[in-house]
């Protein structure tokens, strides 16, 4: 099968099976990894989170792995990766704000994400867990805004349990069912589009506010 980053998100189940068969107990700390790298590393949003956990669900189910060491790892990655990603924007984020000239990082903007994470910081840790890319950027803002580590820490916890053993589980208990074994490829993409659609419904929100905004008379 030659690779190509598509085949790779619509095979991901046959991929999986193969990292399982030559790796054995390896693909424990490949999955890590890469839960870990999506999460935590803000350079990669692209990884995809959500069906690789259905798809090692439900390889867990046909016995590659054991669902409830795949589950408490897999947790720990996105838990840890949320706090590497939160430590790197508290302590690195205040000097993109640092030129008072800037264009991007202006300062109004830093107090403005300091003044939202003060008010929603809590359900934006925890939503962002089921968005991709927001995820991976979400816990960066968060130490940016200077959110209270022991606040983040309990939402990221929240999220985390939510969305690893929420996705985990689903594809254990349903993804060896024949009908959707046979139909894996349209669920994945699925899963893809469904967990973009709140972001194409806030940019689509955000761009009639602006053209409504321009439109009032002033």
């Amino acid at each position: 099968m030659d690779f190509n980053p598509l085949d790779l998100i619509l095979h991901l189940d046959v991929y999986l099976d193969l990292l399982v068969t030559n790796y054995g107990p390896w693909i424990y700390a490949i999955l890590f990894l890469v839960i870990f790298c999506e999460t935590g590393l803000v350079v990669m949003p692209f990884l995809p989170g959500d069906s690789l956990l259905f798809i090692a669900g439900a390889v867990a189910a046909g016995g590659g792995m054991d669902p409830v060491l795949l589950g408490g790892l897999l947790m720990l990655a996105a838990i840890l990766g949320d706090s590497t990603n939160y430590l790197v924007g508290r302590t690195a984020g205040e000097r993109l704000f640092s030129n008072p000239n800037s264009k991007i990082f202006r300062r109004d903007y830093l107090q403005q994400t300091h003044d939202f994470y003060d008010k929603h910081g809590g359900k934006t840790v925890t939503l962002a867990r089921f968005l991709p890319i927001l995820r991976t950027f979400a816990p960066f803002v968060a130490g940016v805004a200077k959110m209270p580590y022991p606040r983040f820490f309990g939402f990221s916890v929240f999220g985390t349990v939510l969305w690893v053993g929420g996705l985990v589980s689903l594809g254990f208990f349903f993804g060896n069912v024949p009908f959707i074994k046979q139909n894996l490829s349209l669920l994945v993409v699925g899963i893809i589009l469904l967990s973009l659609v709140p972001m194409i419904i806030g940019v689509i929100r955000s761009r009639l506010a602006r053209g409504n905004s321009k439109t009032q008379p002033r």
